[in-house]
């Protein structure tokens, strides 16, 4: 005998397809969600770690500039330091040179003139005074040139000075000083 199944078997089969469909559905649904939601924890958690590193790096480049401010600091102070050391090195170097400068004006200074002034910037030397005659004048100027120590002796006025005397002149002068390292070898 054979079954007939009279039972609407088609509305049936699509209730469960549809149920299937719908399961599926939900499934993907929920797997979705689940995803989206994986996806949303581990975009955070990137970011979070991204932000700790960028504090931790904004940490050390303000501990570095930090030190970079000392370094130059200490860099600036070193300079001064140095330059200290340059100025009195300069000064220690130069110290016999004050003595060999009066020695030679003394030296070259004829009878009958003296110095009433005498002003040095770096290595002219101005030089004022007074003369009993124009002559005691060039007599100064001559020894000067023929000095070892000094050199260019330039006359840039003379002047009657009749409260000195009948003949006496005031007179201005410019004289350059040799380099002292050159001249080490001649000293007296």
């Amino acid at each position: 005998m054979s079954t007939i199944n009279l039972l609407p078997w088609r509305e049936w089969r699509r209730q469960q397809r549809r149920q299937q469909f719908l399961k599926g559905l939900g499934i993907v649904a929920v797997f979705a969600v689940l995803s989206i939601f994986i996806w949303d924890l581990l975009v955070n958690y990137l970011i979070d770690r991204q932000q700790n590193r960028n504090d931790y790096l904004r940490e050390h480049i303000a501990q570095l500039d930090r030190e970079v401010s000392e370094i130059r600091e200490l860099q600036q102070r070193r300079n001064q330091l140095v330059e200290r050391m340059e100025i009195i090195q300069a000064l220690q170097d130069n110290r016999p040179l004050v003595v060999r400068l009066f020695d030679q004006l003394v030296r070259t200074l004829p009878d009958g003139v003296f110095y009433t002034a005498l002003n040095a910037k770096g290595s002219v030397v101005a030089l004022e005074g007074v003369a009993e005659s124009n002559n005691h004048v060039s007599q100064l100027m001559r020894g000067l040139d023929a000095s070892e120590w000094l050199d260019s002796p330039k006359l840039d006025a003379v002047q009657s000075a009749p409260e000195y005397g009948d003949q006496a002149a005031t007179f201005k002068l410019t004289v350059t000083l040799s380099s002292l390292r050159a001249d080490e070898d001649r000293l007296p």
